[in-house]
Order: C-alpha cells, then structure tokens, then sequence
C-alpha cells in the first residue's frame, strides 16, 4: 500500500507542477471570452455585414467574404508596391480585396469574393466601436465596388 500512495503522490506531483493547479480551459466554451481573436473578428464581421446583407440580399447572393490573417504581398518592382484597384489601401498596407468571379486552374467556375485581412484591419482599430465602424466603411466600399454602384448608394445615405 506505501508503493500505492506513493505513485499516487508522484502523479499528482507531475500533473500539478510548481503547485499552479490542474491544467485546463480557464472559461468554458460557451462564453464569448473563451473565443479566440480570430473567431472574435468573424463574428465582428458578420455583425458589420449583417445591414449591409440585409438591404442588398438579392444582389450579394453570389458572393462570399471571407476573412485572411495578411495579404500576400506582390513581387515589389522599382518604384515600390502598387496595388490593383480592386485593393482597399490604408498607407500604402491592403485592408479588403474584391476578387471577382471566374474560373479556377481545374476550370471550375468561381464566386466572386470580398477577403478582409484581419491583422491590418486590427492594427488600425483603437477599440471595439472603431473595429465595427472600420469594417462597415470597407465593407461598404467593397460591396459598392461589386455592384457597380457608389458607396453612398449601399450605405443608404
């Protein structure tokens, strides 16, 4: 029985190292702070979207958004980087990009695609109001830039 409780104790010992407690999740998965800042931008986005999607549902039902942690940086020439126009710039680092629709390298056919890249869009957001307030100004802007139309148009104004 000596050897028993003795394992017992050595067990206990490696599972609850430095004496800092059992090793685990400190908030259960059903509360919003036990989200990741990656799923807390998604859902963001989709609170950002949700107006947008809600006034122009007939018009965006063939495209998608979609979400990048950073934009893929081009081959720089001479005179420094130079976006396309379908780029949403902010000093000169990417913050949306519209993909229109095509065709795939297996000749598939492809949606069109609003891709918001998460780190820039978060570098420039001081707080969770000027996040909601950023992402609904690009979205906007996107939307508008997929539809042909001004962005005034989509914002309702």
């Amino acid at each position: 029985m000596v050897t028993a409780r003795g394992s017992r104790r050595r067990l206990r010992a490696r599972r609850d190292r430095r004496g800092r407690g059992p090793r685990g999740p400190l908030y259960p998965a059903s509360v919003p702070v036990s989200r990741s800042r990656s799923q807390r931008f998604d859902a963001r986005v989709l609170d950002a979207l949700e107006p947008i999607e809600q006034r122009w549902h007939t018009e965006l039902t063939q495209l998608d958004v979609a979400v990048d942690d950073v934009p893929e940086v081009p081959r720089t020439g001479p005179d420094g980087l130079v976006w396309d126009e379908d780029v949403v710039v902010d000093a000169n680092v990417p913050l949306a990009r519209l993909i229109p629709a095509g065709v795939d390298r297996r000749g598939l056919p492809t949606r069109a695609r609003i891709v918001l890249y998460r780190r820039p869009l978060e570098a420039r957001a001081r707080d969770g109001a000027d996040m909601a307030d950023l992402l609904h100004d690009v979205l906007v802007e996107q939307v508008a830039a997929y539809l042909g139309l001004d962005p005034d148009v989509i914002e309702g104004s």
